[in-house]
């Protein structure tokens, strides 16, 4: 492995983020919080940091995927080291495990918080809370090669370990422009979302807040009650149609924006993804109209945005889901581990995969039946290649490992049987609530520290698609 070049990109990364650093002081100013002046010092030493790694390190052009795999992994550990020091230097998190999980969570776009007054941290704290949630979503990574044309060759190993999803869809043989594009479709929507919750009587900080966690699949809201702390049906189902729209690869909206009206509904995925969304809510929806008194438009409105908000691995709140019937919950607890589409923001293990696991389940069903036949896995009239099937199994053997062993370790470190499932799924699924002492009314200020450490590990492994963190413990990774 070139090391330089890992560094020499790393120092690049940090630069921009502690430019980036700087988005917040505006909104400190107007509120007149104080806050901007940590931030200020906090986005200096970023830079200066990034800028000593940057410039004492040579880049070498042809980066391999060592080196990508590398440069994504610690990228998204040092982001969240430097990214706590806003809270750190403001007073708002005090302590670095804390600041680090919180940072991590953003990232990732997991959600989960260790705070428990959210509505006391000043306006330019909150504000990057929510800035690390819509840099993470779309993937600093990804950012960077949009505007970093000099990486070039090998800039494709970069975006193969970044972007979610089994593979990563190149719109254009560029990948810089490829880049370019998934970033302007990501910041148009984005805006759009923010003006249409300001005419439901948002601020422009909160819509701003808002359309970030809500386009990055994060969570993170200004209000402690979360979304249900605005008691608007409008704000819900305006979220409710964006969150389905971060859901969804990217480049079915890019195609559909180029003139493609029906891209998505001829796209298998999305349909099995608007699917399993309408099939959970319609179950869910009835389980709780005949065993409540909620009338029926209430309970259509929360299933709908409860069920979007965890399948689509953003976590926002407006309904206490363990307050409903058991078999509500227990497929809430299942949708923790669909994700949605890849190419989207999404974490958990993702729409195309559960189709083809199927698909594969159904087509040994059918060789047993006749060991004679000649059968393929197919997503229509696509024969999917054995690797394909290959690694979609291998994924999901070491998704149910690593889960197996965080809810292990959760319950070693003290926690009961019904969080550690519940914590695990959460932030190996980067969704943020999860059951038990971290359900969608608590958070995990409780939780101890070492697990603390264990959980944002697990973020990261679920935000990168388990294999990229992985890869760096195996010790032929790093021979020659």
């Amino acid at each position: 492995m070139h090391l330089s070049s890992v560094f020499h990109i790393l120092g690049l990364l940090t630069m921009f983020l502690g430019v980036t650093m700087l988005a917040p002081i505006p909104f400190s100013l107007y509120y007149g919080d104080a806050d901007w002046v940590p931030i200020l010092i906090a986005a200096l030493t970023t830079f200066a940091a990034g800028f000593a790694g940057f410039r004492f390190h040579e880049f070498r052009k042809d980066l391999r995927a060592k080196e990508g795999f590398a440069v994504v992994t610690f990228g998204w550990i040092i982001m969240s080291l430097f990214g706590s020091l806003p809270f750190l230097f403001s007073g708002a998190i005090p302590s670095l495990t804390d600041a680090f999980f919180e940072t991590m969570s953003g990232f990732t776009t997991t959600g989960a918080t260790i705070l428990q007054d959210i509505e006391g941290l000043p306006h330019g704290v909150l504000f990057w809370r929510a800035m690390t949630h819509w840099i993470g979503g779309m993937g600093i990574i990804v950012l960077s090669l949009a505007i970093l044309p000099f990486l070039g060759v090998g800039g494709m190993e970069l975006f193969k370990a970044e972007v979610p999803g089994p593979t990563a869809d190149k719109l254009t043989p560029r990948i810089t422009e490829t880049a370019k594009i998934l970033w302007s479709v990501y910041v148009a929507i984005t805006a759009i979302h923010a003006v249409l919750l300001m005419l439901g009587g948002m601020t422009l900080f909160e819509a701003l807040c808002h359309a970030f966690a809500t386009m990055a699949t994060g969570g993170y809201s200004t209000l402690n009650a979360s979304v249900g702390g605005f008691g608007s049906s409008y704000i819900n189902y305006v979220i409710i149609f964006f969150m389905i729209l971060a859901g969804t690869n990217f480049t079915l909206h890019y195609r559909f924006a180029r003139g493609e009206w029906d891209v998505y509904f001829r796209n298998k995925e999305f349909r099995f993804y608007m699917g399993m969304i309408g099939l959970a809510a319609l179950i869910i929806c009835s389980n709780i109209f005949f065993n409540s008194e909620i009338g029926f438009w209430q309970a259509l409105e929360d299933t709908l945005f409860q069920v979007v908000s965890i399948i689509t691995t953003t976590g926002y709140g407006t309904a206490d889901y363990e307050k409903w019937p058991y078999v509500s919950q227990i497929i809430i607890f299942f949708l923790m581990f669909a994700g949605g589409c890849a190419g989207s923001t999404s974490g958990g293990i993702k729409i195309i995969r559960l189709y083809v696991l199927i698909k594969f389940i159904l087509d040994e069903i059918l060789h047993l039946l006749h060991p004679h036949a000649v059968t393929r896995v197919r997503i229509g009239k696509t024969a999917i290649e054995r690797g394909v099937v290959t690694n979609i199994l291998g994924f999901f053997s070491l998704f149910i490992l690593i889960y197996t062993l965080g809810v292990i370790a959760m319950a070693a470190l003290g926690m009961d049987l019904l969080s550690a499932f519940g914590a695990v799924a959460a932030t190996l699924g980067n969704i943020g609530p999860g059951l038990g002492s971290v359900g969608p009314t608590d958070n995990y200020a409780h939780v101890h520290e070492l697990g603390k450490w264990v959980l944002s590990l697990l973020m990261l492994m679920g935000r990168l698609e388990l294999f990229t963190v992985v890869i760096l413990f195996s010790p032929s990774f790093w021979h020659k």
